[in-house]
């Protein structure tokens, strides 16, 4: 059963149905730097609200989830639904069911309708979460990740049998796995397929069970990754490695690895995209007269220089020194805003100093406030 304490995933993310990928992506971004650990260190529930931040982008952010997600609400991944919702995590995560029922994890509870279960089935995809430094995801790093998938027991070699014997066709549906079932309707006798209640659409009945995955054919096992981290990967960007998802069962393909990236937000620089931010403080003397001083870039440090009478809030674009686009040689650009920093706890001479100055500029070195107080006075008079 769903679990009805479970927030809506559009209310976690503060979007609507209608909202487009880049607005969701916008709202996580958002809040799951707001939200960090590492901004919010020992706060617990901060870090619960990151997790349910994460849980709903990781549903909403794909197609196929948030179609279910629309349809079916929490219950398109809850196991026990019956709807096949694998959860966060997929086929790799055992939930609440026992180990001896693993084959409802495998159909989604459903046992009518004329699904066959001796067919080849593809194996569950796993997901699972992935937190980079700023500058792993921008340069490109190597990670181990370790995960939970399902995988064929080595001991029976998928059969579930134990060592030595194998299963058997079974004799209520001659390893069909179906039962034809005669039903009276009011036209008549109705003949239906009914998934086989004896060896739950297997085709097979196994009498002595491995010991080691209990007839199931397949253990929950421990795997270990290296990953290759491609240069300039955004955070909620996905890398998906075929075939490293859980095994498939009767020969079908194994399911897929699916890892999202997270990114530690950075102490200097904003992302957004393939473009960098960063707010540079400057002195009033550096804004008025002009000045060369050091910015931050990817590469270190940089000499800029500042043009005179450059105003708080402007900004310049440095070109082609933002990130690099994934497996691409465009790289995005870097800008630089610069705010004027008024200087405080002026002694005597200071001020002094400052009051005349400002006394020989007068009002012809202002132009916007100049032509701000002209048109001010325009306003008041206009009725006059």
């Amino acid at each position: 059963m769903a679990d009805s304490t479970k927030r809506d995933y559009y209310e976690v993310l503060g979007v609507t149905k209608e909202s487009d990928e880049n607005t969701i992506k916008k709202a996580y971004r958002q809040l799951a730097k707001k939200y960090h650990p590492d901004m919010n260190p020992g706060d617990a529930e901060a870090e619960a609200k990151f997790k349910e931040v994460n849980e709903a982008y990781d549903v909403l952010s794909d197609p196929d989830k948030k179609a279910k997600y629309d349809q079916y609400g929490h219950a398109a991944f809850d196991p026990s639904s019956g709807m096949g919702g694998g959860g966060f995590g997929g086929f790799g995560d055992f939930g609440g069911f026992d180990i001896n029922d693993i084959f409802s994890s495998f159909f989604g509870g459903g046992s009518g309708g004329s699904s066959r279960r001796n067919g080849p089935i593809r194996g569950d995809s796993i997901t699972v979460r992935l937190t980079l430094t700023f500058e792993e995801a921008v340069f490109g790093c190597k990670k181990e990740i370790t995960y939970q998938k399902v995988q064929k027991c080595a001991e029976c070699d998928g059969s579930g049998a134990a060592k030595g014997t194998s299963p058997k066709s079974c004799d209520a549906c001659r390893g069909a796995g179906q039962v034809r079932v005669q039903q009276r309707s009011p036209f008549g006798m109705i003949q239906t397929m009914k998934t086989c209640e004896t060896c739950r659409g297997t085709g097979k009945i196994i009498e002595n069970k491995c010991d080691k995955c209990r007839g199931t054919g397949f253990v929950r096992a421990s795997k270990k990754l290296e990953v290759n981290i491609p240069a300039g990967i955004d955070d909620g960007q996905q890398i998906a490695l075929r075939g490293q998802g859980s095994d498939g069962m009767n020969g079908g393909q194994p399911g897929d690895l699916n890892i999202v990236i997270s990114v530690r937000p950075h102490s200097v620089f904003e992302r957004d995209g393939d473009d960098l931010y960063c707010e540079v403080p400057i002195t009033y003397a550096e804004a008025t007269l002009g000045a060369e001083i050091d910015i931050p870039t990817l590469e270190g440090n940089q000499k800029f220089e500042i043009p005179e009478g450059t105003q708080t809030g402007t900004t310049f674009t440095l070109r082609n020194k933002g990130v690099t686009r994934v497996n691409s040689k465009v790289r995005g650009n870097l800008y630089i805003t610069v705010v004027v920093e008024v200087p405080k706890n002026l002694n005597a001479e200071q001020k002094a100093l400052l009051e005349k100055f400002a006394a020989s500029c007068g009002e012809s070195n202002y132009n916007k406030r100049t032509k701000f107080l002209t048109s001010l006075k325009k306003f008041f008079n206009k009725d006059n």
